[in-house]
């Protein structure tokens, strides 16, 4: 079968130290006028100089998490330790897209040597603030349409990064695997994320051809995630979330609503399943961060960030769980447990 295929093709996320000893040796030397001396970097070379990178994300959850740790861990195994060779701040927008505003004009100020944007709406309000400092986003699902970069090639300009781009035969083939009969999708977003209603598009696009209509619950804050998910009760066959981080940041009042309505979840985002979801097929969101900070180490390095083509996942991550399916009132085929990368009870 064609998911069958893709989870053969993607299988199971590859997840992909040292500091400068000049850095410590620079320490100890003696004060110098030389103007080529950079905090204790000599002659010049700036590599040896302590790196300023920004980190904000729009809302804190697991996905966005995940992401941020992969980029710090990515850097310290390309030579860039935290508190040693790099200094970070991070700052999270709490949901708030005017403080993701804030923050980007507060980074831009500080003069960061890169900054790094999580999710849409922080990569946007980066994006608007400078045209020159590095800004490297990361999960954000179509950085075209975003309008942060022209093309995924390599932009030209201060922007690259890293996608969580889905392809949407798999997520339409596990939705049929777990509920045969499906003739009507539920979709729970955030009018105001971008990401979001593409993906809204895209999903018309290819489930109303198969004769599968896609209901809209439109919440544009957390708090009404689960007044939208009640909205669906007794119109659809099973919730689809996405990566919407309004959606995700609030997701237990939305596995509530679908145990107490028998409408199981389907996501895209596969830290979703331990907070209620039925099944997951997405990203794994630690890669991605790996991947993300491989790039902000290049542009570190002395790359141009406009030279450096987006990072687009090939792989992705079927995640399970039997007892969320039960509550929810379906039961997983047992094949599609055999393919999952993790069960959970």
């Amino acid at each position: 079968m064609l998911y069958q295929n893709y989870v053969g093709r993607f299988g199971k996320a590859l997840l992909l130290g040292g500091v400068c000893a000049g850095l410590l040796a620079g320490c100890n030397q003696a004060p110098t006028d030389d103007p080529d001396t950079v905090d204790g970097a000599v002659g010049g070379d700036t590599s040896l100089a302590m790196k300023n990178v920004a980190i904000t994300a729009i809302v804190e959850h697991p996905a966005l998490d995940d992401v941020r740790k992969g980029v710090i861990d990515e850097l310290a195994e390309q030579g860039f330790t935290e508190g040693e060779s790099l200094t970070v701040n991070f700052q999270s927008a709490q949901g708030n897209t005017a403080t993701a505003g804030q923050i980007a004009k507060q980074f831009v100020a500080d003069e960061a040597d890169v900054i790094v944007a999580i999710g849409t709406p922080s990569a946007q309000s980066v994006a608007a603030a400078t045209s020159t400092i590095p800004l490297v986003f990361s999960a954000v699902t179509d950085p075209v349409e975003a309008k942060l970069v022209p093309t995924l090639d390599g932009s030209g300009t201060n922007v690259t990064g890293g996608s969580d781009a889905l392809p949407y035969e798999p997520q339409i083939e596990l939705m049929r695997q777990i509920i045969p009969s499906l003739k009507n999708v539920g979709y729970v977003y955030s009018p105001g994320e971008v990401n979001s209603t593409i993906i809204l598009k895209n999903l018309k696009e290819k489930l109303t051809p198969l004769g599968i209509n896609v209901l809209e619950a439109p919440a544009q804050r957390s708090n009404d995630i689960a007044m939208a998910a009640r909205s669906l009760e007794g119109k659809v066959d099973m919730i689809y979330t996405s990566t919407d981080n309004n959606v995700v940041s609030a997701y237990e009042s939305l596995y509530q609503v679908a145990k107490e309505s028998k409408i199981p979840l389907i996501a895209s985002d596969t830290s979703s399943v331990e907070r209620g979801a039925v099944a997951a097929l997405g990203v794994d969101y630690y890669s991605l961060g790996r991947e993300t900070g491989k790039i902000v180490a290049r542009i570190l390095n002395g790359e141009k960030a406009g030279d450096i083509p987006v990072y687009t996942p090939q792989m992705l991550n079927l995640y399970v769980s039997p007892k969320n399916a039960k509550e929810q009132g379906t039961t997983l085929p047992q094949a599609l447990i055999d393919e999952a990368k993790e069960v959970l009870e």
